[in-house]
């Protein structure tokens, strides 16, 4: 590969990295819980205002907000348009239907909540699960799935590679599990715009050294691999501790808090990119703010729900998820962000511009968060 080559992969990597955040702060997720005993069905389902204007359009008058009149006078619509996205099925397609109407508020905005009640045509053998809500316009979405069925729980993650999904009574394979938490963990990091920022940010200098005021390339790859070991591990280690104690119920801190220090954070990082104050010993700023990234994973499992008889399995999937995509992100990066580090387009445009653009919309994170502003369209 040559060194064009080499300029325009790391580009297109940095800019998928860096516009991706303007675009969607969250990903579009939706919120299943249902109990199947015997024939009955009953559930909740929660499901983001903004998901079901994106599909329907409820705001009537223009205004950028719904108001509850506005939400109710769509109740029908939403019920078609919900119920035909979900199937059931024991012993044939069980009836579903929208017993009533809720409004609830998650981390991310206001959720109508639709109350589920319905009837299968037989009591016993296997479910069958189908769910294709918002496919079709977003590839993104996700219904984050908790199942009570005839006494065991199942929790799942709805994708269009997943949408249908099979389950037998008082069956759970806690290998599944495992596997279904860590293709989650995996799944966040990639979504997780402001985890990867950060991420970035302290990646960017890896394969630079700062000496009389000035970057140059580091000399071997091995003290790049060195410095990015020293960042990953930290970081590891410090989200894992507070993922663990928050997923867990020991520690739970206001999410608002939470949000607002994990933006504060990408900020910092690369500020430090732009004027170095901590410079060697950048694993102790990943280890310090990734106690607080720590506190962010946890929201994703307690939306999710870990289940009781795979407590410690489940959150062990998801953490191992998390590596996984991180250590992805960094195999892409370093090797490209090695081969350009002595040339005058990454020194400029991709740090000191990659810098730039990361604490610009940091701090437009860091206002929105700290004090419930909209400047750009999520």
């Amino acid at each position: 590969m040559n060194g064009r080559r080499y300029r325009l992969c790391l580009l297109l990597f940095i800019l998928s990295l860096v516009s991706l955040p303007v675009l969607a702060h969250k990903a579009s997720d939706s919120y299943l819980v249902l109990d199947v005993t015997g024939s009955q069905v009953s559930g909740q389902w929660d499901i983001a205002l903004r998901d079901i204007d994106f599909a329907l359009g409820l705001d009537l008058d223009g205004n950028g907000e719904i108001t509850w009149g506005e939400l109710r006078a769509r109740h029908a619509d939403i019920d078609a348009w919900a119920l035909d996205s979900l199937t059931l099925q024991r012993g044939g397609p069980c009836s579903l239907r929208v017993a009533d109407h809720l409004v609830d508020t998650h981390t991310d905005g206001a959720y109508a909540v639709l109350q589920l009640a319905g009837e299968c045509p037989r009591s016993e053998g296997e479910l069958r699960l189908g769910y294709r809500l918002l496919f079709e316009l977003d590839a993104l979405h996700r219904g984050l799935l908790r199942l009570t069925f005839d006494g065991t729980t199942h929790s799942a993650v709805l994708a269009p590679e997943r949408a249908e999904q099979r389950f037998l009574a008082g069956q759970t394979s806690r290998l599944a599990q495992f596997g279904q938490y860590l293709v989650e963990g995996i799944w966040h990091i990639w979504i997780g715009f402001d985890h990867i920022l950060f991420l970035l940010a302290l990646l960017l200098p890896a394969v630079l050294v700062h000496q009389n005021g000035r970057w140059r390339g580091v000399a071997r790859f091995r003290d790049a691999l060195h410095e990015v070991l020293w960042v990953v591990t930290a970081f590891t280690v410090a989200h894992s501790i507070t993922l663990s104690l928050a997923a867990l119920g020991l520690v739970q801190l206001p999410s608002r808090l939470v949000e607002s220090a994990i933006a504060a954070s990408v900020v910092l990082a690369a500020a430090n990119n732009l004027k170095p104050l901590v410079e060697g010993r950048r694993w102790l700023v990943a280890f310090a703010f990734g106690l607080i990234h720590g506190f962010g994973f946890a929201s994703v499992l307690a939306e999710l729900g870990l289940p009781q008889e795979a407590l410690v399995l489940s959150l062990l999937g998801f953490n191992l998820g998390v590596e996984v995509g991180q250590l992805a992100i960094v195999a892409l990066f370093l090797p490209l962000a090695y081969a350009l580090r002595n040339t005058t387009f990454y020194r400029r445009g991709v740090f000191i511009g990659g810098s730039l653009a990361t604490l610009a919309i940091a701090m437009i994170w860091l206002l929105e968060r700290a004090f419930d502003l909209k400047l750009i369209g999520s």
